[in-house]
């Protein structure tokens, strides 16, 4: 990693991307940038607006079908860009959706749930 690097990832939605920095260093925090139109001239001036206070850019974005367009216009501009598909990152086994609370309904119905006596119970889990 490049001392000088500031890394800039996106959020992006069909109307908008959210736009979070992130400053090299381990003391450095992320922050929220703000929200802009998708769109590549709201795209072209945030870049802009960035490569003048920082040295180096590095941007990022999940795949998606309304990204790439993006990933072209920032790569030609002279910025590293990388697109990041989540279904692609490895993952330990028994360490998947770590971050999730476990599901226990189902499109809003109770899912019953079985008592250590065997009984169904009242409908609803713990």
């Amino acid at each position: 990693m490049n001392q000088d690097t500031t890394y800039v990832a996106f959020d992006t939605s069909n109307e908008t991307l959210a736009v979070a920095i992130a400053e090299n260093g381990r003391r450095k925090e992320v922050r929220f940038f703000g929200t802009i139109a998708s769109r590549p001239d709201a795209v072209r001036k945030l870049v802009e607006k960035l490569a003048k206070q920082h040295k180096r850019l590095a941007f990022c974005y999940e795949a998606g079908p309304t990204g790439y367009g993006h990933y072209r216009q920032i790569r030609a501009m002279g910025h590293d860009c990388q697109v990041v598909a989540p279904s692609m990152v490895p993952v330990r086994p028994g360490r998947a959706h770590q971050d999730r609370p476990p599901r226990r309904h189902d499109f809003g119905r109770a899912v019953p749930c079985r008592r250590a006596d065997g009984d169904l119970g009242s409908g609803r889990c713990p």
